[in-house]
């Protein structure tokens, strides 16, 4: 099951309490003041990672605590401090403030961390106290509690492409085809229901990731059927694949689907739409398909933008795996070069 929003409730550990102790040793009178201070509490960490796909497994157990912090003993024994709480979560999760919708942290990248929920600090033993004025303190400190919140978590999918396109246009056909993912594949719309990743590999062991956005209809910018679902995972990718069924085989024109799903980007956020893209002509082992893909063809000459006919059910992808790969590399160059 695929989870992209939960809230979790996150209680760090409270720290330890100082002690208030006096050195007793046989032929040492006045010993002194000897209390130790108090550990502090465990922190709740949140830690993004490529291993997770999904918020999946925050799902069911929503209450998270960090163990407190141990007290201060005598003989000048100080509390050690209480170990962190560590939650896996995918990369591409932002963290919010459940109360005040803040954005607390957006875990962009793999192993960045984010602590949800800082332990409190250890009390301070009665040794703290010593001075010329005062030889025998009495008094210590308590623990301070641990932070307590309640956060929201929401995961944008992050890959270096995404695959746009109408239900049934091929789009797990072709994730399928160039990558070890397998996502489900069946001769009805919304076959996907939610967004899956591919690693595509080359022989100069570069990786580059593709996600398999599910199927986008009219009005998915308004939140029709699944809109802003879906959506919210293509803001973050770098290039925009649109795949088309150059077949028409659900009673629609590709350059009527390709200006829908233009308009539906803009609508939902604007510039997504400007953004890099290529076009995927699939489906050309139809015989209908080379009129559409000259149409097409002749629809877009005014754009610099490349179109390539592939059929992803025949494994015939043409140029687009080295293209893919070109055009990630000249983006990810371009933003390297920017100034942060």
């Amino acid at each position: 099951m695929f989870v992209d929003k939960v809230t979790i409730t996150v209680k760090a550990g409270d720290g330890g309490h100082g002690c208030c102790s006096f050195r007793r040793e046989k032929f040492v009178p006045r010993g002194g003041p000897d209390g130790g201070d108090g550990g502090g509490g465990g922190h709740v960490i949140l830690r993004a990672t490529t291993s997770q796909q999904s918020l999946q497994d925050l799902m069911y157990n929503r209450h998270y605590a960090a163990p407190n912090g141990p007290n201060g003993k005598g003989k000048d024994m100080h509390g050690r401090k209480a170990p962190d709480v560590e939650l896996a979560v995918p990369v591409g999760t932002l963290v919010y403030d459940r109360n005040t919708r803040e954005l607390l942290a957006d875990l962009a990248e793999d192993n960045m961390s984010f602590i949800v929920a800082h332990g409190g600090k250890g009390g301070r033993g009665n040794a703290r106290f010593l001075s010329n004025f005062n030889r025998a303190p009495r008094n210590s400190e308590p623990g301070e509690p641990g932070e307590e919140r309640e956060v929201f978590l929401e995961l944008k999918t992050i890959a270096d492409a995404g695959l746009v396109g109408y239900p049934n246009a091929g789009k797990s056909t072709l994730l399928r085809a160039i990558s070890s993912a397998r996502p489900k594949v069946a001769a009805y719309p919304f076959t996907t229901l939610h967004p899956n990743v591919g690693v595509v590999e080359y022989p100069d062991f570069t990786r580059l990731t593709v996600a398999d956005i599910p199927g986008l209809i009219d009005g998915a910018h308004a939140n029709v059927g699944l809109g802003h679902a879906f959506l919210k995972h293509i803001e973050r990718t770098h290039l925009l694949v649109f795949v088309l069924d150059m077949a028409g085989t659900d009673g629609r024109q590709p350059w009527d689907d390709l200006r829908h799903l233009r308009e539906e980007l803009e609508l939902y956020m604007k510039g997504l739409s400007s953004r890099p893209a290529i076009i995927l002509a699939n489906k050309m082992d139809i015989p209908e398909s080379a009129e559409n893909l000259e149409l097409l063809q002749n629809e877009l000459a005014s754009e610099v933008i490349e179109i390539i006919p592939i059929s992803a059910d025949k494994g015939d992808l043409g140029e687009f795996p080295e293209l893919l790969k070109a055009k990630i590399d000249s983006i990810k160059k371009r933003l390297a070069q920017m100034p942060r």
